[in-house]
């Protein structure tokens, strides 16, 4: 799956640390998340659209080889 959390936080003119707290998790994991290394919880996807505004389908999407 990919991703573009770090084009929606930039446009939020917020830092990884940032959404970590909003949504409850760790900066590390949104730096897995941004890199591709860790897939987020339905939960976590849901929270992150609440905080950028945005159907979840707008910032994950599947690759091939999802």
């Amino acid at each position: 799956m990919q991703n573009t959390i770090k084009v929606e936080r930039a446009i939020l003119s917020i830092t990884q640390d940032d959404l970590a707290k909003r949504i409850g998790v760790s900066r590390q994991t949104i730096n897995s998340i941004e890199a591709n290394r860790y897939v987020p919880s339905t939960v976590l996807a849901l929270k992150m659209s609440a905080v950028f505004n945005k159907p979840v389908n707008e910032f994950f999407t599947l690759t091939d080889e999802d």
